[in-house]
């Protein structure tokens, strides 16, 4: 966390600041809420003593309050936009008083010189209502706010996953803009990869750690978030902050953090297809002090599907605990367990054509699965980190964590052959069965602070990553294909289950060390220049391959230059190389070179309404040695798809996108994408992912029904996908360009209950989410949910 200039300008009498100075900087977490309540939970956690006339502070709302601050800076943070100002009094003891601007006419004692305001911006977004940030370090670890970062950034907050009820990373993907998940199967399977700038996202972090597993790296995507703050998206190369990558994204999961005051809350949740949901989260200091603070979230889900014979079951559990071992030490233990059982489970969907080359047109429950197919995926993780504040403004973390991954997938799936359009004969179920146990350990080193040069103050972040992936499991031999006499009238129940019987053996070891360091000089104020590099050592070790695949010491470059035209806009530029070790296979079962490249991107960006509304544009195009290309219908010798390394291609593209406060009570997110992918000769590649898509959501609150209604909606639009040579008449599978509407409502019965509906898909728009495959979108369905909050 890097220390900045707030812009706001706090008056504070110079007897007060002067005592306040002398009071220890300590950590904090308190969320945004009535000024007047915060103002009281600050002071006991400070310990001052402040009193005030509660009519000053009626009707007025204090923001989020994360980080290390000193007394001095956390009220003038929290005093932010209130007209008001704190004042010292004779017996030493403080109150508030109106500032000039703020009252009729100014009072003696309020006529006080200003004083400059350095602190820690918060990135935490639980309790603000915003739909954006103050602060994202995924880019380059630099605290920085998305104006600053000289690249395309998203974040999904608390409030935008609540108000649309986004209770999986699927369906925060499904809303980010500029990501698309190319569906082909059910939710938890390998067939659904998520897509950025036209390249499958292969980068997952988990407050800022990598995690590491190229073997089955999807599933990272089994993710619940009932135990996260927000979700930070950047799009492009991401190579600084991982090492290896394509440039897609990176998509970081942020949990949610322990709070100094007391809440609880609990949500039970009902909806179509069965669908029954309950959360339940309480946070609380453990000591009268409030240096030992922790938080419990807990959340439980069953549901069938619109699809036949699919039923899922989650399990979550998030304990975490915060300790202030002294006014600038903070150390930090926790654990998750994340469970997702699914039953009728289907990799595929079923054939898109018949026998004699035409459609085969399915219902949208048509099933693929077998009775008997399941997906198990299971996830348990610790972890710990303390953080330290210097006296010099520099901080230093380290954290080490630990995750485990139990994955047991039964296949069985007609996804095979093409029917007889009239006797519904000729398909193919596949069945298999993956089991594995990736556990991944690391250690996550960084510091962070200003230093001076030139007369000038500027930022610096070194660090070091190392992460070690082990999995040792048992296989259980290849592919069996069983015949399905009749798929107009199967029910899943046969063929039966082959019950494949262990072969062997496999052990897959993958290693990551890096270290990389980032600096962001200030030639002036409106000028910064962020230069930084990540050396990366990598190296992977399969029982199935003979020799070992490694990368020693690999540099990856990177810049930005972000200068601001006046106190709303900025303009910037970036750029950086691609490296990818890759694990797709050629037909012959050879393992495609690594991926190279170079990334650059353009923008401009803004702030309105003191940061509570942010506006991002930006122009990138991308270039590509070895990228690799599926090759219709064609396998390499385990099975597996076969690719094609493809050199030369270039992919250019234009984002924009406006997120946040648009005005009082307004909260909204639009973003626009558009990218194209083309080889050496300019033929387009990449088919299969949308040139353009759109999404906007917003919610505005209508606050004179009763305690307050809230009303939603939004609208996702896709341009056409097409892919080629597809069944047996090697015809194109075209979807055509569509758009999905949802809709919501939040209404505040009390100030501790509140109801809400959300309406996906009002329209009942009917459409495949990928091609030369069935598989269709989700009908219109609905949730209603009650969310109590103590």
């Amino acid at each position: 966390m890097a220390l900045l200039s707030a812009s706001t300008l706090i008056p504070v009498s110079n007897a007060a600041a002067n005592t306040l100075d002398a009071v220890a900087a300590r950590h904090y977490n308190i969320a945004s809420g009535p000024l007047g309540r915060t103002l009281s939970t600050f002071s006991a956690q400070a310990g001052i003593a402040l009193s005030f006339d509660p009519a000053l502070t009626e009707g007025l709302v204090s923001p989020a309050l994360s980080g290390t601050y000193a007394v001095r800076d956390a009220i003038s943070k929290l005093l932010t936009g209130s007209g008001l100002e704190l004042v010292q009094r004779a017996d030493g003891t403080y109150t508030l008083g109106k500032t000039p601007t703020g009252a009729a006419a100014p009072r003696e004692s309020s006529t006080l010189p200003e004083v400059q305001v350095t602190a820690v911006q918060s990135a935490t977004t639980e309790g603000t209502g915003s739909y954006t940030t103050g602060s994202a370090s995924t880019a380059t670890r630099l605290n920085l706010s998305i104006r600053e970062t000289p690249q395309s950034v998203s974040v999904i907050t608390r409030q935008r996953m609540d108000d649309q009820g986004l209770s999986q990373l699927s369906d925060v993907v499904t809303q980010t803009p500029g990501l698309v998940i190319a569906q082909t199967g059910n939710g938890g399977s390998d067939s659904s990869p998520i897509y950025s700038r036209g390249f499958v996202v292969e980068n997952y972090q988990v407050d800022g750690v990598g995690q590491v597993f190229s073997g089955y790296n999807s599933l990272f995507q089994t993710n619940d978030m009932a135990i996260y703050d927000r979700v930070e998206v950047v799009r492009g190369a991401t190579g600084l902050m991982n090492g290896v990558g394509s440039p897609s994204a990176t998509i970081n999961l942020m949990r949610k953090r322990p709070t100094a005051q007391f809440q609880a809350s609990a949500k039970v949740e009902a909806g179509s297809w069965n669908y029954y949901r309950a959360e339940a989260d309480l946070s609380a200091p453990l000591n009268e002090a409030g240096t030992l603070r922790g938080r419990v979230v807990a959340a439980y889900q069953e549901n069938d599907s619109y699809i036949d014979r699919l039923h899922e079951k989650k399990e979550i559990l998030y304990g975490i605990v915060e300790a202030d071992l002294g006014p600038a030490t903070l150390a930090t233990f926790g654990a998750s367990l994340q469970n997702h059982d699914a039953t009728g489970h289907s990799r595929g969907a079923r054939p898109a054509y018949f026998s004699d080359g035409s459609r085969a047109i399915w219902a949208r429950s048509d099933s693929a699965a077998a009775e008997w197919a399941y997906s198990k995926r299971h996830n348990q993780s610790i972890f710990a980190s303390i953080e330290h504040q210097f006296d010099n403004e520099w901080m230093a973390k380290a954290t080490l964590s630990q995750g485990k991954s139990n994955y047991d997938e039964l296949l069985g799936y007609a996804t095979g052959g093409n029917p007889d359009r009239a006797s519904g004969a000729g398909t193919i179920l596949y069945a298999s069965r993956w089991v594995g146990n990736p556990t991944q350990n690391s250690l996550d080193l960084y510091a962070s602070g200003p230093f001076n040069l030139l007369g000038r103050k500027h930022d610096l972040v070194v660090g070091a990553t190392v992460a070690r992936t082990q999995v040792n499991a048992p296989t259980y031999g290849s592919w069996t294909l069983l015949s399905i006499p009749n798929i107009y009238t199967w029910d899943g129940n046969t063929p039966l289950n082959p019950n494949k019987q262990i072969q062997g053996s496999y052990t897959d070891e993958e290693n990551v060390s890096s270290a990389y360091s980032t600096v962001r000089f200030k030639p002036t104020d409106a000028l910064s220049l962020i230069l930084g590099s990540r050396i990366t050592s990598w190296e992977r070790l399969q029982s199935s391959v003979k020799d070992a695949r490694y990368e020693n010491g690999k540099v990856t470059p990177y810049a930005g230059l972000v200068y601001d035209f006046n106190k709303n806009w900025s303009g910037y530029a970036s750029y950086t190389d691609i490296f990818k070790p890759q694990n797709n296979k050629t037909a012959s079962g050879d393992y495609i070179d690594p991926l190279l490249g170079k990334s650059y991107e353009i923008g401009a960006k803004a702030e309105f309404f003191d940061k509570r509304l942010n506006l991002g544009m930006a122009l990138y195009k991308i270039e590509q040695d070895n990228l690799a290309v599926s090759i219709p219908n064609v396998f390499a010798p385990d099975g597996s798809q076969a690719y094609r390394a493809v050199s030369g291609t270039s992919t250019r593209g234009f984002e924009a996108e406006l997120s946040g406060e648009l005005a009082r009570n307004w909260q909204g997110s639009i973003g626009f994408s558009r990218g194209i992918t083309v080889d050496r000769n300019k033929l387009r590649l990449n088919t299969n992912i949308p040139q353009n898509t759109f999404k906007v959501f917003t919610t505005y609150r209508l606050a004179g029904f009763g305690d307050g209604l809230t009303v939603g909606g939004g609208v996702r639009w896709q341009s056409e996908i097409y892919s080629d040579n597809q069944g047996p008449a090697k015809v194109r599978f075209t979807q055509a360009a569509y758009s999905v509407v949802d809709l919501m409502a939040r209404y505040e019965i009390s100030k501790q209950m509140t109801l809400t509906a959300n309406l996906y898909n009002a329209f009942d728009k009917s459409y495949y989410t990928a091609t030369g495959n069935s598989y269709y979108g989700a009908p219109r369905n609905m949730r209603v949910g009650l969310d109590m909050r103590f």
